[in-house]
């Protein structure tokens, strides 16, 4: 099956951007894009826009280590990192950082397709649970919001909680709109008149 993602490559040694690109090739990926100047990653990502990115750091430093991070963190897209040595705080700040896959000392063109298999596929898990989370977040919010407003239109208008609920509800239907954001409007509108 022939893969049509765009993929960055970003290595300063060309003979293992090389590996990483051949193994790529064979495993029928393209469009493939290196980038050996460091300085450059952040504009050359802005402008390829790649599917995936795939970082090969060999010996970083922590400065640099803390550069891939920090891009890491705002590029929302399935990232694999290789490097030849890390200690235990810098992969737990990789899978901090949104790293997909980080591989210590495991660059080998075989290597390469299971790998980014591999982190495309946590990448995906990883932003459907993320989704997931912001849905029952909001739903919960959703419902304090329900009943705050509840609360206020038992007190000022001496209705049941049901009553309330049930007059929150026909509005919303009526004006096509969700519980909560009438509800919202009920609480902004109630703030409003209190003295």
């Amino acid at each position: 099956m022939v893969h049509t993602l765009s993929i960055l490559v970003v290595d300063d040694n060309r003979i293992r951007a090389s590996i990483i690109e051949d193994g790529l090739r064979e495993a029928g990926h393209g469009p493939v894009h290196v980038i050996t100047e460091i300085n450059e990653v952040a504009s050359r990502i802005g402008e390829i826009a790649p599917d995936v990115v795939i970082i090969d750091l060999e010996n970083p430093n922590r400065d640099m280590l803390e550069h891939f991070f920090a891009l890491s963190r705002v590029l929302q897209r399935p990232i694999a990192m290789f490097v030849d040595r890390a200690d235990p705080g810098s992969i737990e700040a990789a899978v901090d950082a949104g790293v997909s896959a980080y591989v210590v000392d495991g660059l080998k063109k075989e290597r390469v397709k299971p790998i980014l298999d591999m982190a495309i596929s946590r990448f995906n898990a990883f932003s459907r649970l993320r989704g997931e989370l912001a849905a029952a977040r909001s739903e919960l919010e959703d419902r304090k919001t329900v009943e705050k407003a509840k609360g206020i239109l038992m007190r000022t208008r001496g209705l049941s909680e049901d009553e309330a609920y049930g007059l929150l509800r026909k509005t919303a239907m009526n004006q096509n709109r969700k519980i909560a954001e009438i509800a919202q409007s009920l609480i902004t509108a109630a703030g409003l008149l209190e003295p």
